[in-house]
């Protein structure tokens, strides 16, 4: 099996995912505006549940830059509806149920827990550029101020001039 792996400068792999608001999200069409790509193991997990905290709580600041969020994981709607809904989130959550978007980003990897490895998610987060080019890379993310280091990197791109975020 290849491993791909999107590096930064390459043009985003393009994805059409459902989401937990009942919509279609499709990469291409958020052309314009910076998007925020985070993969995430799953649901209501403390972990995952303080990352998508961290995301909820400086989503004014990612909308004032034009920036929209997304968090993908291989839970389902419905899943992610609850997710949503139990941790007051303000960003749409995608769901990959059979890891294709997460292989096309390389953040489908082999883990090991207790001397068993499996295939799994990766915490990764891929900051896209409105021309849809990949200007910056995280793997293997720490959750405690992910969220600040990401609109940190996008102050720092100078795309704070995007206007508002697409819904």
């Amino acid at each position: 099996m290849s491993d791909p792996q999107v590096e930064e400068g390459d043009r985003a792999p393009d994805f059409t995912l459902p989401a937990d608001d009942g919509t279609q999200v499709r990469l291409a069409d958020l052309a314009g505006h910076p998007v925020v790509l985070y993969f995430y193991p799953r649901d209501n997990t403390p972990g995952c549940t303080r990352q998508a905290a961290g995301f909820r709580d400086a989503h004014p600041e990612f909308q004032a830059a034009g920036a929209v969020v997304l968090g993908i994981s291989p839970d389902g709607v419905d899943s992610h509806a609850r997710f949503r809904d139990r941790h007051d989130l303000n960003f749409r959550l995608l769901a990959d149920p059979d890891h294709s978007v997460a292989e096309l980003y390389g953040a489908l990897r082999e883990k090991s827990a207790f001397g068993v490895k499996k295939m799994g998610i990766e915490r990764s987060t891929f900051l896209v550029d409105p021309s849809g080019r990949v200007a910056r890379v995280w793997r293997k993310v720490k959750v405690d101020g992910h969220a600040q280091e990401v609109l940190a990197e996008l102050a720092r791109l100078g795309q704070g001039t995007q206007g508002p975020a697409a819904p």
